[in-house]
């Protein structure tokens, strides 16, 4: 799945208009936000964002919530919400923090400044990064293509433990890894996988 806007902008983030009015009883009985700030985890198929343009506050975190990202080098990355007197509400201080450190994360974070795509494939933000917005959006799409011709099973299963990582320490998210491995054992493409390895010839996968 490749979710992507236009040349200007990948997402223009929230109403600001809709939000500056609201009450903090509001927000925290509505539940804010949090609908939509756990999504990818959600959706089992992997989500790549290809981010061409502006991608402000709410932009900017979703962008992040894909499971990969790729972004032109003039692509404009942000979370400007110190500005308007408010932090982050959809996952921006921790993906961003997670992915670049706390220290560089935090400078953005309180200054409200912007950075570039470039600057985000050099921090490991984005897994890559393209001249163009043309080339950014076809290298997404070829990239989901060669997932998608791999067996569901195994991917679905590669997602969970790459996200499981974030959350669990590593002599824990290893044992979570090697169940999850086990478990493929039990599965049709496994076998497929596996014997058409052997024989050298192609997979066709049952996605069982």
């Amino acid at each position: 799945m490749v979710i992507t806007g236009n040349e200007k902008a990948f997402a223009a983030g929230a109403d600001i208009k809709e939000m500056k009015d609201m009450s903090f009883s509001q927000a925290f009985s509505e539940d804010f936000i949090a609908p939509w700030s756990l999504q990818t985890v959600q959706i089992k198929k992997p989500i790549i964002s290809a981010v061409n343009g502006h991608a402000l506050g709410g932009g900017c975190e979703l962008a992040m919530m894909a499971d990969i990202m790729y972004c032109s080098a003039t692509a404009n990355f942000g979370q400007p919400e110190i500005k308007l007197g408010i932090i982050p509400g959809a996952g921006g201080s921790q993906r961003l923090t997670r992915a670049i450190g706390k220290s560089r994360a935090m400078e953005l974070i309180l200054t409200g400044k912007n950075f570039t795509g470039k600057e985000a494939g050099e921090w490991g933000l984005a897994a890559r990064v393209f001249d163009n917005a043309e080339d950014c959006v076809e290298g997404a799409i070829t990239t989901a293509a060669a997932i998608a011709a791999y067996s569901r099973i195994a991917v679905k299963a590669a997602k969970e433990v790459v996200n499981k990582s974030q959350e669990l320490g590593v002599r824990e998210g290893v044992e979570y890894e090697r169940r999850v491995f086990h478990s493929l054992f039990g599965s049709k493409d496994q076998k497929i996988g596996m014997t058409a390895f052997a024989s050298k010839q192609k997979p066709h996968w049952s996605h069982e």
